[in-house]
């Protein structure tokens, strides 16, 4: 018989808190990457509230990226300014 190896299931919300950006961009990066193969359409980034730090890099991260179709603050709600909604293309 054929073994398939189980598949990661892809991350709907990324959890940066705590990290420093250059972690939390590596981590953010393979999420979406995993996230567009899988066909998904939104991603949702809690980055915390904290200095502004990892939300200004996660903005900046998500202009360059080409499988980023919009990226905007969470509604209050839904984390305000301590979360990030990615819309992914496709």
């Amino acid at each position: 018989g054929v073994t398939i190896p189980e598949v990661e299931r892809p991350p709907v919300e990324v959890d940066l808190r705590g990290m420093r950006v250059d972690e939390a961009i590596e981590k953010l990066d393979r999420a979406l990457d995993q996230a567009l193969l899988a066909g998904l359409k939104e991603v949702r980034v809690i980055h915390g509230k904290g200095t502004g730090a990892l939300r200004d890099a996660v903005k900046e991260f998500c202009r360059a990226h080409t499988g980023v179709a919009s990226a905007r603050m969470a509604d209050q709600w839904d984390g305000g300014t301590g979360a990030t909604l990615i819309q992914l293309e496709g």
